[in-house]
């Protein structure tokens, strides 16, 4: 059986953070779904071949397991993305609004990366290690 990992987020103005995303890390919107109240129902954004889900933080059944950040005042969580240039991505991310996390390392296990948060507390990893490659 074949399957797949999408991430999964929710943020409390997900319309900038779609343009944040695409913008600093150079995800592109493969589909936006807006909600009708000014948020966003649903949106799949692509990197590569790779993709993450948001949308904006509401009050239904989903909305009540899914907290933002913000609200939890933490993440359990984190999503890692693979990168070529990751000191130039750090550089970019930071003059984004990124809090840096962990700056730019060489990793023990192979490849360099950084952690940072975003403008709405996700955490996120960048990096050089790919697990796939030989």
């Amino acid at each position: 059986m074949s399957s797949v990992i999408i991430p999964t987020l929710r943020y409390r103005d997900a319309k900038s953070m779609i343009d944040w995303l695409c913008t600093t890390f150079g995800f592109h919107r493969h589909l936006v779904v807006e909600d009708g109240s000014g948020g966003i129902a649903h949106a799949q954004l692509t990197l590569g071949n790779s993709m993450v889900m948001l949308g904006t933080a509401r009050d239904d059944a989903f909305g009540a397991l899914m907290k933002t950040a913000e609200v939890l005042g933490g993440v359990s969580q984190s999503a890692y993305i693979i990168v070529s240039d990751v000191d130039a991505l750090c550089e970019r991310a930071e003059a984004a609004g990124a809090e840096i996390l962990i700056g730019p390392q060489d990793e023990d296990y192979g490849g360099r990366g950084f952690t940072c948060r975003d403008p709405e507390g996700q955490i996120w990893k960048l990096g050089s290690y790919d697990p796939w490659a030989a």
